[in-house]
């Protein structure tokens, strides 16, 4: 079977950590497919383009998938509502030499849009997957209106939760053409790891309570209210210290919250860092935490239990799904009180990481295999039609 993927959720020169679900779900699945990547790089005006954007490598991929870079024009904003059409036109003599048998996707706008009118020209069927954001953040009504359309038009839908699930059905797509694929992660790294050994490698104090956050660094995840807590548990327990390890826009709002409650010496701030490293720090903490106000199926979370770690996080999206307070502490969003609770409650207690390891334990291999059932399965109900 020959897969094409369109999607910009996907590893790039510039940002070889993005994408990381899709990637290692890609990875596996190119073992029993023919399967390439087709990645729309948006190109700006040079005096418009934004600060964050990075230039692209067009002769890079990460291993074992194949990508080819397409460019496409866009004016921030402005040409939103335009996106998804403009990436469908660029992207179809490249994906029609290609010959696929299905279009996958990642991000129903603007990628899945296109991934939709790609389908139709070149009568394959089509899979879309939502990966939170994209259906829980519509920017604008016309946005709003375009993925309404792509998820009517997809043969088929998966995200990343049930509850992304029901998101997608309310949206418009038809409820026997959606299912719920749960994220996994690379249970050859996140395992169960001595905690001591991890702070050793990591130069960490043994005897601190360390808590680790692992993503990008937006408010909407939680991080003023996290560092609020910090700010408060520190007056009961003096040996804690929270570790953020990421980067992202809202960065100056996390250090002026960190200067305003003065933990400057509680919270250490730390680079975006490979996957292995990850795991060691997840490894070295006490608990890992994600105070989200939204979430999908959140990577951070299930590496954190496949660590052995409890884990801390608000009762939204898919987190629930993942865990329970057998492994952790689910706390209600935005409410700093309850979230120092959940800290609170989750320090005291003993854990075994084993025992939490193996009850929310998922690799990538196995939504690998749930995926190719379901393209397998959308080709064969296709061909009949």
């Amino acid at each position: 079977m020959k897969v094409a993927v369109i999607t910009q959720y996907f590893p790039t020169s510039a940002q070889p950590w993005a994408g990381h679900s899709a990637y290692q779900t890609l990875r596996l699945l190119a073992r029993q497919c023919d399967l390439h990547v087709f990645y729309p790089a948006a190109t700006y005006p040079a005096m418009l383009a934004p600060k964050m954007l990075y230039a692209l490598r067009s002769d890079w991929n990460p291993p074992d998938v194949k990508v080819t870079y397409i460019p496409y024009p866009v004016l921030p904003v402005v040409t939103r509502p335009l996106n998804g059409m403009t990436i469908a036109w660029k992207l179809l003599p490249h994906v029609r030499r290609f010959a696929p048998d299905i279009l996958l996707n990642y991000v129903v706008y603007p990628d899945g849009y296109a991934t939709v009118r790609l389908g139709r020209k070149l009568g394959v069927p089509t899979v879309l997957t939502a990966i939170g954001s994209d259906l829980n953040r519509i920017p604008d009504w016309m946005v709003g209106r375009l993925t309404k359309k792509a998820l009517r038009a997809a043969n088929f839908v998966t995200t990343v939760s049930h509850d992304l699930g029901k998101t997608a059905v309310k949206l418009g797509a038809a409820p026997e053409r959606v299912q719920a694929l749960l994220n996994g992660c690379d249970t050859l790294v996140f395992h169960p790891r001595d905690r001591a050994s991890c702070r050793k490698e990591l130069g960490l104090t043994q005897t601190a309570e360390v808590i680790v956050y692992v993503g990008r660094l937006d408010v909407r995840k939680g991080l003023i209210e996290l560092v609020e807590a910090i700010a408060l548990l520190r007056t009961n327990r003096p040996g804690i210290h929270c570790y953020l390890i990421g980067d992202g826009p809202d960065l100056p709002l996390v250090v002026e919250a960190i200067r305003k409650h003065n933990v400057g010496d509680t919270i250490t701030l730390m680079p975006s860092c490979p996957t292995e490293k990850v795991a060691q720090w997840m490894g070295a903490s006490d608990l890992v935490t994600l105070p989200s106000y939204r979430e999908g199926c959140p990577n951070v979370v299930i590496e954190g239990l496949a660590v052995g770690r409890p884990v801390v996080a608000t009762n939204v999206g898919g987190i629930p799904e993942l865990m329970d307070n057998s492994s952790g502490r689910l706390v209600e969003p935005v409410d700093v009180p309850e979230l120092v609770r959940g800290f609170e409650e989750t320090l005291t207690q003993n854990w075994v990481a084993k025992d939490i390891a193996e009850r929310h334990s998922r690799s990538w291999a196995d939504v690998a295999e749930d995926l190719l059932r379901v393209l397998e399965r959308t080709v064969a109900l296709s061909a009949v039609k």
